[in-house]
C-alpha cells in the first residue's frame, strides 16, 4: 500500500563518526535533509554520498536549529533524528505502516539507549520521544537544552523503538553531563531555585533509584549500574554548580 512521503531531518556538527550509520538506516525515506552548523570533518562528504540535501547555518540553539531544519523539508511528514541515532528494520516497518493512513498528527517512538559497552535491555524502560510528525501541525519548544517538538493535535505512539548510540563510553557520557549541568545550573540560578543544599543531598540517591529500579536499568547488568550512578552524579553536579555560582 502507498504511504505518505517522508522527509528525514538531521542536524549535525562534526558527526562523521556516526552519520553514515544514521543515514544508511533511513534509506527508505523519500528525502533526507541535513542542516550543519560548521563541521570541519567529513560530515559533508558522508551526507553527500547518501544523496542528502545539505544546508549550513550558524548554530542558533537546539530548538531554533531543529526548527530551521524541519522547515527545509519538502514533505509534510518528517522524521526528526540526531546524527547518532538509527532506525532498525522493525521501527522502519512501524513508521511506514503508520504513514499508510495516519490517524494522528504526530507519533512518539520509544528510544533504546546504548549504555556504554552494550545496548539497553529490550525490557528496560525506553523513553518515548515525539519524532514522527506532521510539520504543518508542529513546532519546536523553546527549551534551551532538551528542545522537543510540540504538536497541535493528536499524538499516538509506535510500538517499535529506534536506537541512540550517543554514549559509547563513560568519558563521553561524563563530558556530556558536564556541559548540560553547566547550562542547567545557569537556568536554576537565574530562577532562584530554593533549598539547593537539600536538593543536593536528596535528589541524587532518588535519581539512582529511579534510574536503576523504576527504569529497569538493572536488566542491563554492570553497564546499567554504572549508568545509573552517572545519572545520579548528573543531578548532584547541577545543584553543586548552582551553589558554586551563588558563592561567586
Amino acid at each position: 500500500m502507498n504511504r505518505e512521503p517522508l522527509s528525514v531531518v538531521v542536524t549535525t556538527l562534526d558527526n562523521a563518526a556516526t552519520l553514515a550509520r544514521c543515514l544508511d538506516s533511513v534509506r527508505f525515506a523519500d528525502e533526507i535533509v541535513v542542516l550543519d552548523s560548521g563541521s570541519t570533518d567529513a560530515t559533508c562528504e558522508i551526507a553527500a554520498a547518501r544523496g542528502a540535501r545539505w544546508f549550513v547555518e550558524p548554530f542558533k540553539g537546539y530548538g531554533p536549529q531543529k526548527q530551521s531544519a524541519i522547515e527545509k523539508a519538502t514533505h509534510r511528514w518528517v522524521l526528526l533524528l540526531d546524527a547518532d541515532e538509527t532506525v532498525p528494520e522493525t521501527c522502519r516497518a512501524a513508521i511506514e505502516a503508520a504513514l499508510v493512513a495516519p490517524d494522528c498528527d504526530g507519533y512518539e517512538i520509544p528510544r533504546r539507549e546504548q549504555v556504554f559497552w552494550r545496548m539497553q535491555h529490550e525490557r528496560a524502560h525506553h523513553n518515548p520521544m515525539l519524532r514522527l510528525l506532521d510539520r504543518h501541525r508542529a513546532r519546536m519548544s523553546d527549551d534551551g537544552i532538551h528542545a522537543q517538538p510540540v504538536v497541535d493535535g493528536r499524538v499516538g505512539r509506535l510500538a517499535a523503538f529506534f536506537e541512540h548510540h550517543g554514549e559509547p563510553d563513560i568519558a563521553t557520557k561524563v563530558a556530556k553531563i558536564n556541559r548540560y549541568s553547566d547550562a542547567v545550573s545557569v537556568t536554576k540560578h537565574a530562577r532562584g531555585v530554593r533549598f539547593v543544599w537539600l536538593r543536593l543531598l536528596l535528589q541524587p540517591p532518588l535519581m539512582f533509584v529511579k534510574s536503576y529500579v523504576l527504569r529497569r536499568r538493572f536488566l542491563s547488568g554492570g553497564a546499567g549500574f554504572v549508568g545509573s550512578v552517572v545519572d545520579a552524579f548528573h543531578v548532584f553536579l547541577k545543584y553543586a554548580k548552582v551553589i558554586e555560582r551563588r558563592r561567586r
